[in-house]
């Protein structure tokens, strides 16, 4: 789908559809006035007869209007009754749009939308959202269906409209950053939603490859289980025990800053399927198992945003994936590991398998020499009934890192809670047999899941986000969401300025 700027006003640019906003009880934006005008006062007359939804995200198609109006359709969008939008309304209102656009047989459109009053909110953020919202509202993944059915008219192209040359550049950038991210999002839901069995460790691999070829600045290196054994990776390798796919250690390299930069590194959770291992799963809901991968799909969709958009920055992804499967070689619960860091772990469980593979990743991370890490995981169901769906856990052991991310979150709409980092919760993974345990019991497992991590961190500034309740929806929805590609992306945009 192609998205542009140009300036011009509502009644004069000739289009499939015009999109403009509406405000209850009956305050008609700039661009719905001059329509207004121009159409011998029919949106007035719509309004007060109500016809027209001014509820927040709720659209109104009009056909042939009257008057000297040169777009064949007029789409009104509700914008609910504050004059100023929050981020969150604005989101709704660009998505709403998009799906009423592609069911009204426009294959393109011209929106005013940027017009609108967000608070806190720029011309630039306005045209990047609308772009990220209407993209993540039309997104269909179809690639595994025999027989697909996309809209016999879809959306393929939507104009942006602003009021004059300047804002033309900055709508530009806008638009440009949001089709980077865009992509990004949209390659996390892609290897989000594919399969355990055509999403394996050696297929993000071979992703990490086609990365590459995509964007020649990216540099990929994969360590094989034997690799990680030399390196004494005996945590991460006692979850690969299980399967007959082979664990990979994917490490990528994006080189955008000075070469004396200390890079950021991300830290991606690639279990690809999750059993739960000898300590199994019911087997209700198994299916979406596959979507414990989405830390590292979202390390891939940040890697494609960065690269796209040439960020001044050093970034390195790393991510340990591998399947987490029953079998007569795999760790049993009271087994004892040891960990790349020389610490031993007793595993209580084998479905606390994600931390496993991350203590060894982040011991590897030390070796970059990195200004910040920052992990991201499905890690806990806890934090799904913590926080729900809404929002992804943070923890960290430098609060500067802690209050960056929850700034991003805020700025991108993706947004983060901090959980605390205590002593007294760390005192829960200790172990009779080894340094450590894999679980710290019933009571606050995000928590102590971030302080099992927080023992491989010790040497540089980490931050850890559990995104098990955020990174997949269930019900007729289901599907890979792309978070929180947004926020790691606007946090390395905010590290550029």
């Amino acid at each position: 789908m192609d998205f542009n700027v140009k300036t011009g006003d509502s009644d004069k640019l000739r289009s499939a559809c015009v999109v403009v906003g509406v405000s209850g009880p009956r305050r008609l934006s700039p661009a719905a006035l001059r329509l207004d005008k121009a159409g011998r006062g029919q949106l007035g007359e719509l309004l007060k007869s109500a016809d027209i939804d001014t509820e927040c995200g709720k659209t109104t198609l009009i056909l042939n209007p009257r008057g000297r109006i040169q777009a064949a359709r007029i789409l009104v969008v509700g914008c609910g009754k504050d004059r100023h939008l929050t981020p969150q309304d604005f989101t709704r209102i660009a998505a709403s749009t998009a799906r009423a656009l592609q069911s009204g047989s426009a294959t393109e459109a011209i929106s005013f939308l940027t017009e609108l009053d967000v608070e806190d909110r720029d011309l630039a953020w306005k045209a990047q959202r609308i772009v990220e919202a209407t993209r993540d509202a039309l997104y269909r993944f179809d690639e595994l269906k025999s027989e697909t059915r996309p809209p016999k008219r879809p959306l393929r192209k939507l104009t942006l409209a602003v009021a004059d040359r300047e804002a033309l550049a900055i709508a530009k950038v806008g638009v440009s950053r949001g089709t980077a991210i865009a992509n990004g999002i949209e390659l996390a839901r892609v290897l989000g939603n594919r399969p355990g069995n055509l999403c394996t460790p050696s297929d993000l691999a071979d992703q990490a490859a086609a990365l590459k070829q995509d964007y020649p600045a990216l540099k990929v290196q994969v360590l094989e289980e034997r690799a990680m054994e030399k390196l004494g990776m005996g945590a991460l390798l006692s979850v690969s025990r299980g399967s007959r796919q082979p664990a990979k250690l994917i490490i990528m390299r994006y080189s955008g800053g000075a070469k004396e930069d200390r890079p950021v590194v991300l830290v991606g959770k690639g279990v690809t399927f999750d059993s739960g291992g000898i300590s199994i799963k019911p087997g209700a809901a198994m299916d979406e198992m596959k979507f414990d991968m989405c830390g590292a799909a979202s390390v891939f969709g940040t890697m494609s945003a960065v690269a796209e958009m040439g960020l001044p920055i050093n970034l390195v992804g790393i991510v340990p994936a591998t399947e987490n499967l029953p079998d007569g070689d795999a760790s049993k619960p009271g087994d004892v590991v040891t960990s790349m860091s020389g610490q031993t772990i007793e595993v209580l469980n084998t479905d606390a398998e994600g931390r496993l593979i991350l203590c060894d990743a982040l011991t590897y991370a030390d070796r970059f020499k990195p200004d910040v890490v920052v992990d991201i995981a499905t890690l806990t169901g806890a934090c799904v009934v913590a926080l729900g769906h809404h929002t992804t856990g943070l923890l960290s052991n430098d609060q500067d890192l802690a209050d960056e991310l929850l700034e991003a979150g805020q700025a991108s709409g993706d947004r983060a809670w901090q959980l605390p980092l205590w002593d007294e919760y760390d005192e829960q993974i200790n172990s009779n047999f080894a340094d450590m345990a894999n679980i710290g019991g019933r009571g606050a497992g995000t928590i102590t899941a971030g302080c099992f991590l927080a023992r491989f961190t010790k040497d540089y500034r980490w931050a850890h986000l559990d995104i098990a309740g955020v990174a997949w929806k269930s019900g007729k929805d289901k599907g890979a969401t792309g978070r929180p590609v947004q926020l790691l992306t606007q946090f390395l945009v905010q590290r550029c300025s």
